[in-house]
């Protein structure tokens, strides 16, 4: 994981995780092999597979402790402004259509500040692929950069107070439509004032059209 970030194995109480927490990785999994497609336009580099509007999930809605943050338009401002980001993403980062920019931002309580954090994922116009994904912590009125990861493909996302990060993985000979699965990895914010890993796990996709994918694996965090 980009950012430097401490990678740390997974508390004694996640090790006994029931399978339906398996069962639910899995089906999301399959959500996001389902929606992986897109056709045409231009803006941040395309490259990788579609996202295709994963964000329309339960995931990407504020948490009920959330409170507004910055709209779509002030969240391309945060992400041009912010030097921490590299120079290709900030370039790339245009509208697609007229003044629509490719950015998924979500608001959720990540890091236990006065306000919300802001969940940033920057995509392609052409297949919704996510370039770079970004936390932004909000004190006194200004966001600090927490937590970057800018290789492709990746998405993040809030889910019960952690954040998860989504990397799609190719084998030799995969098409960019049709990774051979993906990894996925739960960062939580530690006293020590940044994101520690929290546990991750591995899904194999079935190279069978249609079919669900194989159950996911968990690599000990």
């Amino acid at each position: 994981m980009r950012g430097g970030l401490t990678e740390a194995g997974p508390p004694a109480a996640r090790g006994a995780y029931p399978a339906a927490i398996t069962a639910v990785a899995g089906l999301a999994a399959l959500g996001l092999f389902v929606s992986s497609c897109g056709t045409g336009g231009t803006g941040a580099r395309d490259e990788g597979p579609a996202h295709a509007d994963v964000v329309t999930g339960a995931t990407n809605a504020p948490t009920a402790a959330a409170t507004p943050g910055p709209d779509r338009e002030g969240a391309v401002r945060i992400v041009k402004d912010d030097p921490t980001v590299s120079a290709e993403v900030r370039r790339d980062l245009q509208p697609c259509v007229g003044d629509e920019y490719p950015v998924d931002v979500s608001y959720g309580q990540l890091t236990g500040g006065p306000g919300s954090d802001v969940v940033i994922n920057v995509l392609t116009c052409g297949d919704a692929v996510g370039v770079g994904s970004y936390v932004y912590r909000e004190t006194d009125g200004r966001y600090e950069n927490v937590f970057k990861d800018e290789d492709p493909p990746v998405y993040a996302e809030i889910d019960r107070g952690d954040l998860v990060v989504t990397k799609q993985v190719y084998e030799k000979g995969d098409p960019v439509s049709s990774p051979s699965g993906e990894n996925v990895i739960t960062y939580r914010w530690s006293s020590t004032g940044r994101f520690v890993k929290e546990y991750s796990w591995h899904n194999d996709y079935s190279s069978v059209v249609g079919s669900e994918p194989t159950a996911p694996v968990d690599d000990g965090g």
